[in-house]
């Protein structure tokens, strides 16, 4: 089968004052934008650097209006691209010049939490913070809490599989959801996964989590909850160089201990966020390792004490534990709040997001250092380092010619590099646009033939996010002419996998 293009450049040219006149027959005025003043806030999710404004943006706040719309943009073969809040950080919501944006926001009510079977029926433009702001007088908690989480949504979390700094031991969005409900492009609503704790057949659940918009819209989500834990305690330990940290890191996984966090964050994000947070940070560390353990009073202390061993065999340089629950949050507050910290440090900052095996951590870090010097921009690590799930934050002026263009050389050299090393080019922000050449590193064409027939049964017409995610053949035989040579990698002296 030879692949079509997944481009919006393959779908014609949208009559625009037509298409605004079939949804106002749809939709109340205030819910169907054209102007251009009002489309502008609608140009990027929170990867700034690529915009484009959208052709028409429509806000439904009825389940009809959403079958009615996306049946409407089938019959006139119109690409719809779905939005919630906009945090994403990879260009998966970005706007198509002669396309529908179709925000969800307006689908923002809980609609049951059953503390007895421990679930939370959702809309998906609840944020994620509020699920378990709701669960909270039952006495549970949503796992999954990504650094975005005050405002980023559960329908995003699902496009993006998103995780948070307590995915090493409960696990990514995945893993805490029961059951979705979606529309196809042509209006069909599908039911993905069950309210039981299996289902028969295929694990369709897992195939739509963290397909970015390209099979279908999500409507409804169904997510587990978890009793909060008897006692929680978290070990701030501060290491003289960033390789210690990352030794620790192997050396408490490889003790049999699994912390709720394990997160790490060198000097540059340690001070930003300091300054930023006044959270009680070691300014004088070259990095800080954040260890949350939980569980029984018993467990809990059981556990510190072999942590504290761990990282005092690695070369901590000091090691504290939250003396209350106040300087616990205060402690997350800051490892939370890093990224907008960065504000502090450059005009602007590029957060890539890459997984790597945990054992290659130290490696890998000296790398980046390598790389960072090499283009001349600063980076900072920030990452869940329990799960190898790395965000290196490059810090640039994008008012500076040709910075910008720097900036994602280095990024692409930093996801080629976690490919070399046996990992993959993300953990939780998704591919979007930002990493859909590296996509071509890291798949072989007949791989992402098939990632296009999997859309295909969905989406025929690939109409939904077209030109996100996976890359045309076309597009990684030019990416390939530019960077890539079979047989040759940009890392040779690395063992691969």
């Amino acid at each position: 089968m030879s692949m079509r293009a997944a481009s919006p450049n393959a779908i014609r040219r949208i009559d625009k004052d037509e298409l605004v006149s079939a949804f106002l027959r749809l939709l109340p005025p205030a819910a169907v934008l054209h102007e251009a003043e009002d489309l502008r806030p609608y140009e990027s999710d929170g990867l700034t650097a690529y915009r484009q404004v959208p052709l028409i943006v429509v806000l439904p706040d009825t389940l009809e209006q959403v079958r009615k719309i996306l049946q409407l943009c089938h019959e006139r073969q119109a690409p719809v691209v779905a939005r919630g809040a906009g945090t994403g950080l990879s260009g998966g919501a970005l706007p198509l010049a002669n396309g529908v944006l179709l925000v969800m926001a307006r689908f923002n009510r809980i609609l049951d939490v059953d503390p007895l079977r421990r679930t939370a029926t959702v809309q998906p433009g609840v944020r994620n913070l509020a699920i378990s702001q709701a669960a909270a007088p039952f006495g549970l908690y949503y796992a999954p809490d990504p650094s975005s989480q005050i405002a980023c949504t559960i329908g995003g979390n699902v496009a993006e599989n998103s995780g948070g700094v307590h995915c090493l031991k409960y696990g990514l969005t995945v893993h805490n959801i029961l059951e979705i409900k979606a529309f196809t492009i042509d209006g069909e609503l599908l039911t993905i996964g069950g309210q039981a704790l299996d289902a028969a057949g295929y694990d369709l659940l897992a195939l739509f989590t963290g397909s970015e918009g390209m099979l279908a819209v999500t409507v409804e989500i169904t997510v587990k909850l978890l009793p909060k834990p008897a006692c929680v305690q978290v070990v701030l330990a501060a290491f003289d160089e960033v390789e210690k940290a990352g030794g620790a890191v192997a050396g408490i996984i490889a003790e049999g201990i699994i912390p709720a966090g394990l997160e790490m964050m060198d000097a540059p994000a340690i001070r930003a966020a300091e300054q930023f947070v006044h959270c009680g940070y070691p300014l004088d560390a070259q990095a800080i390792l954040l260890c949350e353990l939980d569980g029984t009073v018993e467990e809990v202390e059981e556990q510190i004490a072999q942590v504290q061993a761990v990282l005092d065999r690695c070369g901590a340089t000091g090691i504290r534990i939250a003396r209350d629950e106040e300087q616990r949050l205060q402690f997350w507050k800051g490892r939370k709040g890093a990224f907008p910290a960065m504000g502090r440090l450059a005009p602007d900052y590029y957060c890539m997001d890459g997984a790597i095996p945990r054992k290659r951590l130290p490696e890998v870090l000296r790398r980046i250092s390598a790389l960072s010097a090499e283009y001349g921009l600063p980076v900072a690590n920030v990452f869940h380092a329990g799960d190898g799930n790395l965000h290196p934050l490059i810090l640039f002026d994008a008012n500076q010619p040709g910075e910008l263009q720097r900036t994602e050389e280095l990024g692409g050299r930093i996801l080629e590099l976690c490919v070399a090393v046996g990992g993959t080019i993300t953990g939780e922000h998704g591919v979007g646009i930002e990493k859909i050449a590296q996509m071509c590193v890291q798949f072989q064409p007949a791989e992402l033939e098939q990632f296009f027939a999997v859309k295909r049964v969905f989406d025929p017409l690939e109409l939904l996010n077209p030109g996100k995610a996976v890359p045309t053949l076309h597009r990684c035989a030019e990416f390939g002419a530019m960077h890539v040579h079979h047989g040759h990698t940009p890392f040779p002296d690395l063992e691969r996998f």
